[in-house]
């Protein structure tokens, strides 16, 4: 494997890019038009357009990607996270044309991409799951008498979902066919496949997920824990490895437990296999993820493996070098997603402009990131600009460490998520390690004075815009974080 096509963008393009020139691998580009100065476009050996802006048309474009591949004498393709790393049918067309697939094989991919699919595989392997239904269920009327079975609270879930799309809460019987046609909806708007399943509802779950490593020789080891359990809108803003409340027992069972799911569907490479874990610390199987995870530098920090790295060399057929017996985990890794959002407009995207750009510095510092001073955070994909991550001997230094990193980072002209993960640091329930997927909606508390300055601002701009039109100016407002409201145009 000489030559490697990243078929995605941003800093997960950039970071594997890193690692594959490490081994003396070239390395080819994809971008969007919207990313035609981007970083990683610059970083790479060789760089190919594929398309408009819309992800549909460009970073989702199968067949121009595995054109690009050929064209170029490709031998492998990475698909980093997110758009094409969980499609079964474009590993399988990527095999198909002569292309290593640098992930699972599609067998795998289309095992795990379906919940119930999964749960399925695992039955066999002596895995705990949340109690429930495992078959796909669109009649209303049937499923709101197992849900009565089961006992509410309930949790309606896309077969097909992921990312909390196609997922309702339905705390009592009354509730039930209005949140079940909602979940339908969703489900057939985000995946094309209005398949739910429901299950007992876990009132105060930890996520917990286990980085797993297989080679096509048989051969499978566990890297430990991660502890993801602050999120928002069920998906993750804060993770840490390892986490604070497994102990030695419960990591084992859990490490064990997730080998048996990646073995269960013949796994190869790097995968993350989640589980729930509630108040009396049992936990139960929830999904796999048959890819790179966002957050697997924390994983990295702690045991040294560098993820990426591993995922090419089962590609090329090698044996796994190490046994579970050599992994050790040494000190704590803390990771903040570092997100273009406004924590104080529950998390909605916060587009604009840096106008200031300057990442922290320090041997125990990493910063993920593809993002400059005068870059425009685009409006078509994640808002994710960076993965802020610290290291420490112990979990207090390590977050003692992010709390300094968090104020020596500087993005200004857009509102991000610093401000919440300093917040979340300095709060009593995450030092503690006393806290669940509920954090968020049990301990942040928006800065109304914040966002009633941002709104009085804005209405004096549009005061003034009106004023100034009046006089013949014309105005274009800026809907923007920043100081600079208008620009005025004669």
């Amino acid at each position: 494997m000489k030559k490697i096509l990243v078929a995605n963008r941003g800093e997960i393009a950039l970071r594997i890019m890193r690692t594959a020139k490490e081994m003396g691998i070239k390395t080819v580009a994809i971008f969007s038009e919207a990313d035609r100065d981007t970083p990683h476009v610059y970083f790479a050996d060789e760089a190919v357009c594929v398309g408009p802006a819309p992800s549909a048309e460009s970073y989702l474009n199968q067949k121009k990607i595995i054109q690009v591949c050929k064209d170029l004498n490709v031998d492998g393709i990475h698909p980093g996270y997110g758009f094409l790393s969980e499609n079964a049918k474009f590993a399988k067309a990527v095999t198909k044309a002569g292309i290593k697939f640098i992930g699972p094989t599609p067998y795998s991919i289309k095992i795990m991409g379906s919940k119930l699919d999964a749960k399925d595989a695992v039955k066999k392997y002596n895995i705990p799951m949340v109690p429930g239904v495992d078959k796909a269920i669109t009649d209303v009327k049937a499923a709101k008498k197992i849900a009565k079975e089961i006992g509410y609270p309930i949790l309606i879930k896309a077969s097909a979902g992921g990312g909390g799309k196609g997922m309702r809460i339905v705390e009592q019987e009354e509730e039930f066919i209005e949140q079940m046609n909602r979940a339908v909806s969703e489900a057939v708007s985000a995946f094309g496949d209005g398949a739910v399943f429901i299950e007992k509802y876990v009132a105060s779950p930890r996520h917990i997920e286990i980085q797993v490593l297989a080679d096509s020789h048989g051969n499978c080891v566990h890297l430990f824990e991660r502890e993801c359990s602050i999120q928002r809108r069920h998906q993750k803003v804060v993770e840490e490895a390892p986490s604070a409340v497994l102990d030695e027992k419960l990591r084992t069972e859990m490490g064990e437990a997730a080998i048996r799911v990646a073995k269960s569907c013949k796994y190869e490479g790097a995968g993350t296999v989640e589980f729930l874990l509630d108040e009396n610390k049992n936990f139960y199987f929830l999904e796999m993820n048959t890819r790179l995870q966002v957050e697997h530098p924390v994983t990295e920090m702690i045991t040294g493996i560098d993820l990426v790295k591993q995922q090419i060399l089962v590609a090329r057929g090698k044996k796994l070098t190490f046994t579970q017996d050599d992994l050790k985990i040494k000190g704590h890794a803390v990771e903040l997603r570092v997100y273009a959002e406004d924590p104080n407009n529950n998390f909605l995207p916060s587009i604009g402009t840096l106008t200031e750009y300057s990442t922290p510095t320090g041997p125990n510092v990493r910063v993920d990131d593809a993002f400059k001073k005068g870059m425009t955070i685009p409006i078509h994909y994640d808002p994710m600009i960076a993965k802020l991550v610290v290291y420490g001997e112990t979990r207090n230094e390590a977050i003692e460490g992010m709390k300094t990193a968090i104020e020596n980072y500087k993005i200004e002209g857009i509102e991000t998520t610093l401000d919440f993960g300093l917040f979340a640091m300095r709060h009593k329930a995450f030092t503690s390690g006393h806290f669940d997927t509920h954090f968020v909606k049990n301990y942040f508390k928006p800065n109304k004075k914040k966002r009633q300055n941002k709104t009085e601002t804005k209405m004096i701009a549009e005061l003034a815009a009106t004023l100034f039109t009046k006089e013949g100016k014309k105005l274009k407002l800026l809907d923007s974080n920043n100081d600079k409201w208008f620009e005025k145009r004669i």
